[in-house]
């Protein structure tokens, strides 16, 4: 099954500021990943063993406000994701949802093009997690006061991508 929604990796500009400094101010720290596994937001797929990445605060709400001119207020907040130490090149074309795996629960959070939270929901992503993703989006994206959904795990809330409306 190919996805129905653009998923949205970290953009280049973005990810060349975070590797620098990250949106909490703090400089970027490469290490090794000696075990892999690690949810990468700039090529949307997880690290392999020995890759050199980094965990910084990324504010992904307040980035997209900074390019829209929305103003989201109370709903700007920020959390760790990780990405290559350096410019990987970004996502493979196609494929499935990024981080979906039978089994996991995510949440889909819904913003308006003010960058206001409109309502999101918990996603179960059972045995078939593109199709579970693929019917929150459209459902998100039938609403036509959803300007963008993020994609966060639903027990830590980490973001895991992002999807702007078609």
């Amino acid at each position: 099954m190919s996805i129905r929604h653009q998923v949205r990796p970290i953009g280049a500009a973005a990810l060349e500021e975070l590797r620098a400094r990250d949106d909490a101010g703090r400089d970027c720290v490469p290490y090794t990943d000696d075990e892999g596994g690690a949810p990468l937001r700039c090529c949307l797929r997880p690290s392999a063993a020995g890759e050199r990445i980094a965990l910084v605060a990324y504010a992904p709400l307040r980035r997209w406000a900074a390019e829209t001119g929305a103003d989201p207020g109370a709903y700007d907040e920020q959390g760790p994701v990780f990405l290559h130490a350096e410019d990987c090149g970004g996502p493979a074309e196609g494929g499935a949802y990024p981080f979906a795996r039978p089994g996991v629960r995510r949440t889909a959070r819904r913003y308006s093009a003010r960058g206001h939270i409109l309502g999101g929901r918990v996603l179960d992503l059972g045995d078939d997690p593109d199709g579970v993703l693929g019917q929150a989006l459209d459902e998100a994206f039938d609403d036509p006061e959803v300007a963008l959904v993020h994609v966060r795990a639903a027990e830590f809330g980490c973001f895991q991508f992002e999807v702007r409306r078609p």
